[in-house]
């Protein structure tokens, strides 16, 4: 019979062991964590970038439209502002009567906080504000939304990079030189 401070030994011997498999097992599962993390990020700008293309692809008019937009330009009816059906406009083009609940919420959630800024945002500045990691994938995901709801006029860019909703349209009248001609600005009518 070995003695109990052999025994003690043997034992410390296969818990170092066991400590070690455990923390091989751990850097493994460690780099596969990291490289799902890395494809997921992809996966999210992929489908950040392919829902941009497909809901602008709805505002080029078609042969012989002769320049009418298509009926994918205004995602209205029971499905507006919902899921990402090939064809529809996740963000459609601000109009006068356009409610800020036709917006999917995450667009929705920009909107309402450039309105209660006090001044234009950049784009990593407004991710912070609503709560996402400042990974770069996120903050470029961002960056092109921003840009959409530039372009669909329910923003404004007031500088490079600088965003804001602003709330000078009504009272002054001016309307800013990416809106089209007798379109009435986003916050008029709110």
């Amino acid at each position: 019979m070995a003695s109990w401070l052999e025994e003690i030994e043997w034992r410390e011997r296969a818990a170092r062991e066991r400590v070690a498999e455990i923390e091989a097992e751990l850097a493994a599962l460690h780099d596969e964590l990291a490289g799902h993390q890395r494809r997921l990020s992809r996966l999210e700008v992929t489908r950040e970038t392919m829902t941009e293309i497909f809901s602008t692809a709805g505002e080029r008019p078609g042969p012989g439209a002769g320049g009418a937009p298509g009926p994918a330009e205004d995602a209205e009816g029971p499905d507006a502002g919902r899921g990402s059906p090939v064809g529809v406009l996740l963000v459609p083009r601000w109009r006068e009567g356009r409610a800020l609940s036709e917006l999917p919420q995450s667009y929705r959630d920009i909107v309402e906080l450039l309105t209660d800024a006090v001044r234009p945002m950049r784009a990593k500045h407004i991710a912070a504000a609503l709560g996402l990691p400042p990974d770069a994938s996120k903050v470029e995901g961002l960056r092109s939304k921003l840009k959409r709801l530039t372009e669909r006029c329910w923003i404004t860019e007031d500088g490079p990079g600088l965003f804001a909703c602003d709330r000078s349209w009504p009272g002054r009248g001016r309307t800013p030189a990416h809106m089209p001609a007798g379109a009435v600005p986003p916050s008029a009518g709110r």
